[in-house]
This record gives C-alpha cells, sequence and structure tokens, in this order.
C-alpha cells in the first residue's frame, strides 16, 4: 500500500461501534488486502495515538432484492481498534457528546 490513507477508508458508525469506544474501541472500514500490522501505522500516523491490538473482520455479501431485481451487498473488511488505555480520538469524542 502506498499511502496510510489508502489503508483507513471511513469510521464505522454504528450504535455498537459507539458501545465499543466506552471500552477504548474503534471501528474502521479498512483496505481489504491491508496487513493488521499497516492498519496499526495507519491509525498511530493518522491520530497521533498508541494501538495496543488490531482484530480484523470480513465483512460478507448479503442477499439483497429491489422488485425482480436479485443481487448482493459489497463485501468490505472491518477492523476493531484498541488504543492505549487513557487515550481516544477526537473525531469519535466530538460525535459522542454531540449524539448524547
Amino acid at each position: 500500500m502506498n499511502s496510510v490513507y489508502n489503508v483507513i477508508i471511513r469510521p464505522v458508525v454504528s450504535e455498537r461501534s459507539y458501545d465499543l469506544m466506552e471500552q477504548g474501541k474503534y471501528t474502521f472500514e479498512v483496505a481489504r488486502t491491508a496487513p493488521k500490522e499497516e492498519i496499526r501505522d495507519a491509525v498511530e500516523k493518522i491520530f497521533g495515538v498508541h494501538v495496543v491490538k488490531v482484530n480484523t473482520v470480513n465483512v460478507k455479501p448479503k442477499n439483497k432484492r429491489v422488485r425482480m431485481q436479485q443481487g448482493k451487498t459489497r463485501q468490505w473488511k472491518k477492523a476493531i481498534v484498541t488504543l492505549k488505555e487513557g487515550e481516544s480520538i477526537e473525531i469519535f469524542a466530538n460525535d459522542q457528546q454531540a449524539a448524547e
């Protein structure tokens, strides 16, 4: 991969991801070919935090139907990143305060 910005695609915003933030875990959509080491380096460089652990999940496509047309949702990779105790990512912290 060329750039850290090609590894991290976007943060995942869901109820479950917000619940995990209280435990210091942040969820991102990442490049499907990115290994855990690259994900760790990208999060540390972009957000300036220390990553303790990276868990990845390959999200499988689901069958969908619109009228007579059948298809599938896209396949993507999700990374759950655990940060060092006491650290947080400010982008998420601001969103979480606004939601309360």
